[in-house]
């Protein structure tokens, strides 16, 4: 490069680094406050105590389930939803420079080497010349009011709504991946209870048998018996169904094949018994906690700075642009010769008449940010509404369990005293029967119980937005910038 060539672009590298100081307070539209409405200072079934930052809790290990603890540990580095989010966040990251670079100087150089000549008679070569070129191009569009910027700060705030929208896959992941296993487990308690059932009517059928033959009972005794082995029976499939379908849920929320863990969950475990404390802070936790609110307010962030891009395009722009392209000839049988052409300057674009577009543009934007932040409030208050759901269903259901309990215990009492009655002869068939179906519907009760009871702590501790970070991930995740 050239000394001359060195020393304007040295010229002009000065000269944008005192416009951009210039131009560093302007800038157009409003500034992004971060949203604000009022909440109650405590859940209407919770305590007033704040429970703080709660994205690392790892609530499911309250389960006391070795089993879960793994396929969560697997699947939160394994799942396609969440995967597939984790990418988006990179996207989001190279749109943050592409936002940026157009309010930055541009500078290409290209160069060239050609040779020519004329080609005479005798294979001859007459009038050979070498051309070596090059060429720098400068241009640089002064960003006066900030359209850059806030190109750029919405693609910052856009970025932070792909790292909310990732944290929110994994909880999704989490709620799905425990509550299905809660499910696959009780679909084992179900086949278990019914297999017993089966047992114990098929015993009773065979003491019908007995008193048939012994003229103490009739043959619709046997029928009756006969009947209710069979119907128990026919449940059992139904159950193992479920369960199969279950277990394959899960090998595809760990990226696995379908029936990969069939062998594992096979070994039944026992229904999973939520063994921690009920905590769901305040409503005010869930504006830092819950992804899909924090989601929300990056993307009214956003909005909001897409309105100053607009604006900034309702005001003239300067650009500034030059070129300097030095070039070397030389012919043969003639001494070598060098050419160096020049050029800067400036170019206004001034708006004055486009129908109306550039304002509507404005307009367009301004409502998009008040959609966003209706959006917001939306979110905020199904977070609310989520956490209260979910502490009124642990506290009601929870209720139920002793009762249940209880009822199986005397519903196994009574099929006790109603067989030994029956073998005595005091009491028809009929009683036992009905006995055995007492003790099935309430063992059934039962399970489905624990089944719920589980499942409304996944829905509390997914309401109040906890355990989808490690925490490592905390440390090293950057600040949301609030533009």
């Amino acid at each position: 490069m050239s000394t001359s060539l060195r020393t304007r672009l040295s010229s002009l590298r000065y000269a944008a680094s005192a416009l951009t100081l210039l131009l560093t307070g302007c800038v157009s539209g409003p500034d992004h406050v971060p949203p604000q409405m009022p909440l109650p200072a405590k859940f209407e079934e919770g305590g007033n105590k704040s429970n703080g930052n709660v994205v690392t809790v790892e609530w499911w290990t309250a389960y006391r389930d070795k089993r879960l603890d793994g396929l969560v540990a697997h699947g939160l580095s394994e799942n396609l939803d969440v995967l597939q989010a984790l990418e988006s966040i990179n996207a989001a990251s190279a749109n943050v420079t592409v936002a940026g670079a157009g309010g930055l100087p541009s500078l290409t150089v290209d160069a060239s080497h050609t040779l020519s000549g004329e080609k005479g008679r005798l294979r001859t070569t007459v009038g050979t010349t070498n051309t070596t070129g090059g060429e720098a191009s400068l241009s640089w569009l002064l960003d006066f009011f900030g359209q850059y910027r806030r190109s750029k700060e919405s693609a910052i705030a856009s970025l932070g709504a792909a790292y909310a929208t990732a944290d929110n896959a994994k909880l999704t992941f989490l709620k799905d991946l425990v509550e299905s296993y809660i499910d696959a487990r009780y679909y084992q308690e179900r086949i278990a209870l019914s297999q017993a059932s089966v047992k114990s009517r098929q015993q009773t059928y065979e003491l019908t048998l007995l008193q048939l033959k012994a003229g103490a009972a009739s043959r619709l005794d046997v029928v009756q018996a006969e009947g209710l082995v069979q119907s128990t029976k026919a449940d059992i499939p139904g159950l193992e169904k479920s369960f199969t379908e279950s277990a394959h849920h899960i090998a595809t929320l760990l990226g696995m094949p379908a029936s990969s863990l069939m062998g594992e969950l096979q070994k039944s475990a026992g229904q999973p018994v939520f063994r921690g404390d009920m905590r769901a802070g305040i409503p005010a936790d869930l504006i830092r906690n819950r992804p899909d609110i924090r989601k929300a307010e990056r993307d009214l962030a956003a909005a909001v700075a897409d309105i100053g891009a607009a604006e900034a395009q309702l005001y003239p722009s300067i650009s500034l642009s030059g070129s300097i392209s030095p070039s070397w000839v030389k012919s043969s049988g003639a001494k070598g010769a060098s050419l160096t052409s020049w050029s800067f300057g400036p170019s206004l674009n001034l708006p004055i008449f486009d129908g109306g577009t550039l304002r509507a543009n404005v307009d367009i934007e301004k409502s998009d940010a008040k959609t966003q932040y209706l959006a917001w409030k939306a979110e905020v208050l199904n977070g609310v509404e989520e956490v209260e759901n979910a502490l009124t269903a642990v506290r009601r259901d929870t209720q139920t369990l002793e009762p249940l309990r209880r009822q199986v215990q005397t519903s196994q009492e009574s099929l006790a005293l109603s067989t030994a009655s029956y073998k005595d002869g005091a009491s028809s068939l009929l009683d036992v029967l009905e006995a055995q179906r007492s003790v099935s519907d309430a063992e059934a009760s039962l399970a489905a119980t624990v089944q719920q009871v589980a499942k409304d702590y996944v829905d509390l501790y997914v309401a109040i937005g906890a355990g989808y970070l490690e925490p490592q991930q905390v440390a090293s995740k950057p600040a949301a910038k609030s533009g």
